[in-house]
């Protein structure tokens, strides 16, 4: 078919054909599909949607547009499971979570991002520690998969090269918040990985992705369902973020706080919680536990025994940061220089938080970028950030400005105040609002 007889049969409303999808994304790897007919492409399928063949269609010829992961030559004991949130603010699961399976057998490929918007990003987060490479040499990659365990680093160009052109094109045509442009961008990469098993930590709330809680939920299942149509056993876990996950938000600050939960100096926390949680079910999915209760066990064992912070340290020395990592204080770069209290106007319980507000406010600290190219203060954001459900006074502080300037401290002191509302009450919302498992993983029929 013609790249034209394509696009007029999406721009009307027509399903296309497996065919016709990969000869369309095949054409925009290997660009002899031009940026206008991209454009075109991106709006027929935000105006029109996709069914859900389409959508597997589109995902299965994204993932296939560049290299697919193959590990047969590493002859790797355990399952390739991984994870993939849709973004979050105060949420550095991944660095907790990688080290943790692979300490339970588990071999994990893990292909992170850069924070998005108000979300922040994994890589930015790695990339506060000295010396952290996160586009290493595919040998590099391969024995730290094998010999550690887990590898956390940036897509390479062969990878899904499709949908880095297309994410491009939609970005400035506005149909960036299209159902199946979406699932086959997140899954097109994900799938590249060659995975046994995938869990999604789908995000929901004022400060997920998706704003509107209904089409989080329909997002989660759609990915789940076309993951699994793709031969991917994957679970959807909505988790909440109607509050910062981590204590803090901010690269640097949340590299320490993942230190301090995987030297075991913080128990109880939502972040370690949630990972926990989306832990027990990767190994249920990978089989590498009975049961959830098994899956636990093997989780608090590996923990205690500090098998998760020495990995996580390994992995870090082996991609080109310090060998004592966990001892090392200069690692990380030393605190911002101004560390301010935001005290409420009056005393009180936290209600809400504005999430994607105080997103910003990281950004707006330098700790993201407004625009791509932007530099990254690694030093800045936010910490001692107040849970809905805590009493804050005159000596319990909304939250901790860590900021380059005092300048930059007052300018954001006000507007990270008004992303909390107090009250009489505050009732914490539940940490995992649903999780939609595969079917091959429960043993149920689809």
């Amino acid at each position: 078919m013609l790249l034209q007889d394509i696009l007029a049969a999406k721009r009307d409303g027509q399903a296309l054909s497996s065919e016709a999808i990969r000869q369309f994304v095949m054409a925009i790897a290997d660009d002899s599909a031009g940026q206008e007919q991209i454009g075109a492409f991106a709006m027929a399928t935000y105006l029109n949607g996709m069914t859900l063949d389409e959508t597997v269609a589109l995902t299965e010829a994204t993932r296939d547009s560049g290299s697919v992961l193959d590990y047969r030559q590493l002859d790797l004991p355990g399952p390739i499971l991984d994870k993939h949130s849709t973004g979050g603010v105060g949420d550095p699961v991944s660095l907790i979570l990688g080290p943790w399976l692979a300490a339970c057998g588990a071999h994990v490929p893990m292909i992170s991002g850069r924070g998005l918007g108000h979300t922040g990003g994994t890589l930015d987060k790695l990339e506060a520690i000295a010396g952290y490479d996160v586009t290493p040499r595919r040998t590099t990659f391969e024995r730290l998969l094998k010999d550690v365990g887990v590898a956390i680093v940036g897509q390479s160009g062969d990878l899904a090269p499709a949908d880095k052109r297309l994410y491009a094109v939609r970005d400035v045509t506005a149909t960036v918040a299209s159902l199946p442009l979406i699932v086959a961008s997140i899954l097109g990469k994900k799938l590249a990985e060659n995975l046994d098993a995938l869990v999604m930590d789908v995000k929901i709330g004022n400060g997920a992705f998706m704003a509107n809680d209904d089409e989080t939920r329909t997002l989660a299942a759609t990915i789940a369902d076309v993951a699994r149509r793709a031969g991917t056993p994957t679970t959807a876990v909505l988790s909440d973020m109607n509050q910062t996950l981590a204590e803090s938000a901010g690269n640097a600050i949340e590299v320490r706080e993942c230190l301090a939960i995987m030297r075991g100096e913080q128990r109880d926390s939502r972040l370690l919680t949630l990972t926990r949680r989306l832990a027990v079910e990767a190994l249920l999915a990978g089989r590498l536990a009975t049961s959830k209760e098994d899956a636990e066990r093997q989780l608090e064992a590996r923990l205690a025994s500090g098998d998760v912070a020495e990995r996580f340290e390994r992995m870090v020395a082996g991609l080109g940061g310090p060998t004592d990592l966990l001892e090392n204080a200069g690692a990380l770069p030393a605190p911002a220089p101004v560390i301010q209290d935001v005290l409420a106007e009056h005393p009180g319980r936290v209600a809400r938080q504005d999430v994607k507000a105080l997103g910003m406010a990281v950004v707006e600290l330098g700790g993201g970028r407004r625009r791509a190219g932007d530099a990254i203060d690694h030093r800045v954001g936010l910490d001692a950030i107040a849970a809905i459900g805590q009493t804050v006074d005159r000596h319990t502080p909304l939250a901790r400005i860590h900021a380059a300037s005092q300048a930059d401290a007052d300018r954001l002191a006000a507007r990270v105040r008004e992303a909390f509302t107090l009250g009489d009450e505050g009732t914490p919302p539940p940490l995992v609002h649903e999780t939609l498992c595969d079917p091959s993983i429960t043993g149920e029929t689809p």
